[in-house]
């Protein structure tokens, strides 16, 4: 895989709801930053959350961190959806249950729109459990491309029952 000469920065929302959800997080962390070209540089506290979509799931523990990385967005996701696979993620029901689901949420202060991939990831605006974990762990005046920023996005956005988890 060819990787790009200089590193941007992305940030990736972590979502869990089968099995040991908080090792399952910290699991793909590891298999994160073990790839070539993926520099981890802070991760957000594990939080716990309703599920969004059909109610008769376990509720979710979420997570985001921040990464510098010289793969492109494309090879990225790429990458992501390799890691939920090795974990058990299976695509049967939109917004069901998963083992792990990793989403892209920002790359550099791009927007992408392709029939892969959507950055932005459309529904940061609306996703206490993106935004919150996402707080804790970018820059105070860090703008949404094509949104706003990121403390404005907060102000709208109720907590909705999302818990802190220590962890």
């Amino acid at each position: 895989m060819k990787c790009q000469e200089t590193a941007v920065e992305a940030y990736i929302g972590l979502g869990s709801n089968l099995g040991d959800s908080e090792a399952t997080l910290k699991s793909a962390c590891l298999a994160i930053t073990a790839v070539d070209g993926i520099q981890l540089l802070a991760v957000s506290a594990f939080y716990r959350s309703k599920p969004v979509g059909p109610q008769d799931q376990p509720d979710y523990v979420n997570a985001a961190i921040r990464i510098g990385t010289r793969l492109s967005a494309e090879q990225l996701l790429d990458t992501l959806q390799a890691i939920e696979n090795q974990h058990g993620r299976v695509r049967t029901q939109h917004w069901g249950p998963r083992t792990l689901d990793l989403d892209i949420l920002l790359y550099d202060e791009q927007q992408i729109n392709t029939q892969r991939l959507r950055i932005p990831h459309p529904e940061i605006p609306f996703r206490g459990f993106v935004l919150y974990p996402l707080a804790e762990i970018a820059p105070a005046n860090l703008v949404i491309p094509g949104l706003d920023s990121l403390s404005t996005l907060i102000a709208s956005c109720p907590k909705d029952g999302l818990e802190r988890i220590n962890s």
